[in-house]
């Protein structure tokens, strides 16, 4: 009789999981998942129709907050100087786990839930990183570890730590600042993606900032001799940039906004002003351009003959891999098996893909084995990096949009309020809650995942890349 029950399956919410291999704590883990389902979608939709943008996210913030606290966690809030930044806690001593939640979403590409393109709220915003369903999925994680907690299985502290403002400004910053990270001995994090896998890639190291340049105003036509054009330094600048793409390695990726570039046609403009983004495989690789493009800002001011100034924003690290929790995450993403999708939800993902112009091929359901890591990481770029380098990390990737789907685009947000991206969130939350439970039951596993991280760092000094100051709040 026992193994009849040890071999059966058990199907939730588009997955089906092999009992066997499954320890009593990890069934536990299912089961709250199972319990919480239906509230932690309600959650993630709801942050899905907020779509707030960064240091905006007061009602995403609450919600989470408030579900949290309503689980038993203490909430702290306002950490770093930031309104919407929190830490949910619980539990007491060794070891010490904290799990990442995001909910910023992104300006312009607001989405229904619908496979053709058509905004929810014109000119409105979007979660086209899939962030609404970030913070929920690690919420639940951190909900089903506590539940264990109570009920005596496994002892130590689990902290949900709530971060604000990963798409523009980098939240988790001014966190690192005011010791969030201080005492946790491993940190878990996800983010949505198009495949299923433990993620064992770094990103890109990153610097923001802005560059002004101030001129004299005049007619255009009348006496444009006794202006100074703000916009001329403005364009030199930019093709002094484009110039310069040529001769940096092909790691290096420059871009910009122009945000105001003069107002009206017939005056010399006195003021533009546009915000600049470096990047490189790693911090050390990136710094050298930043440099060089800074000084570029003051070439274009003295051809322009016209007065600047450039103001760091922030700037962020690369992530720093750790392939021994990578491991345990791996066997944990292969023992759930992979998210199993209905006819509808693979018509739903071709049709996506048919209007971005990729295969239509639907979802990927597979679970990617662990890859090397690469030497030199294509992608992005997170603030989860400068996490990464205060304490060890381990990430995941979990599929919640068509396979190829563009990022940052109104193909994710049309996929992050449907089963689609349901279904990616809640496999989210089990298979971060089941690396914990390794974690807390295996103090081993904890030193052997430390160790990896004390000798990716060495002798590394971390030091923010932030300017004076408080978070730049109003300025978004």
């Amino acid at each position: 009789m026992k193994r009849i029950i040890s071999l059966c399956l058990l199907l939730i919410s588009g997955t089906v999981f092999a009992q066997q291999g499954l320890t009593e704590n990890k069934k536990a883990i299912l089961a709250s998942v199972e319990k919480h389902q239906k509230k932690l979608i309600e959650i993630s939709d709801a942050i899905w129709g907020n779509a707030e943008l960064a240091f905006q996210e007061t009602k995403s913030s609450k919600i989470l907050a408030d579900y949290a606290e309503a689980n038993g966690f203490k909430v702290e809030k306002n950490i770093g100087g930031m309104p919407t930044a929190f830490i949910a806690t619980y539990g007491s001593g060794e070891p010490v786990i904290s799990i990442l939640g995001e909910f910023d979403a992104l300006p312009g590409i607001s989405q229904k839930a619908q496979p053709t393109k058509e905004p929810l709220e014109e000119g409105g915003n979007g979660h086209g990183c899939g962030h609404n369903m970030f913070g929920t999925a690690s919420l639940g994680a951190a909900i089903a570890i506590k539940e264990l907690m109570e009920a005596g299985k496994i002892t130590g502290t689990v902290k949900f730590m709530g971060t604000p403002a990963e798409e523009k400004f980098f939240g988790k910053l001014w966190m690192i600042e005011a010791g969030a990270w201080e005492g946790v001995d491993v940190n878990i994090s996800w983010h949505p993606s198009a495949k299923t896998e433990a993620d064992v890639q770094s990103s890109l190291a990153l610097v923001d900032f802005m560059v002004e340049f101030y001129g004299q105003a005049a007619h255009a036509a009348a006496d444009p001799w006794n202006g100074r054009s703000a916009s001329d330094a403005l364009e030199l600048y930019t093709q002094g940039i484009n110039y310069y793409r040529e001769h940096v390695r092909p790691t290096v990726r420059m871009h910009y906004h122009i945000q105001d570039g003069g107002q009206v046609v017939n005056v010399v403009p006195d003021y533009s002003r546009l915000w600049v983004r470096v990047r490189n495989s790693d911090r050390a690789g990136m710094m050298p351009v930043y440099e060089q493009v800074m000084k570029m800002a003051e070439g274009a001011a003295i051809m322009a003959n016209v007065d600047y100034k450039v103001s760091l924003i922030s700037g962020i690290h690369e992530v720093l891999v750790n392939r021994t929790g990578g491991a345990i995450m791996q066997k944990n993403l292969e023992l759930l098996g992979p998210i199993e999708y209905t006819a509808e939800e693979t018509a739903y993902g071709k049709k996506i893909q048919e209007l971005t112009g990729k295969p239509q091929v639907g979802m990927d359901s597979s679970i990617s084995p662990m890859l090397e890591t690469r030497e030199n990481p294509g992608g992005g770029s997170t603030d989860v990096g400068d996490v990464s380098w205060n304490v060890a990390n381990i990430n995941l990737g979990v599929t919640v949009a068509p396979k190829d789907t563009p990022w940052h685009s109104w193909a994710v947000v049309a996929c992050g309020a449907m089963s689609i991206g349901h279904k990616g969130m809640l496999q989210a939350t089990r298979a971060m809650a089941m690396t914990m439970v390794d974690l807390f039951e295996d103090p081993e596993k904890v030193k052997e995942v430390k160790a990896e991280f004390m000798e990716r760092k060495g002798d590394y000094q971390y030091e923010a890349l932030i300017p004076d100051g408080p978070p730049p709040i109003g300025q978004n």
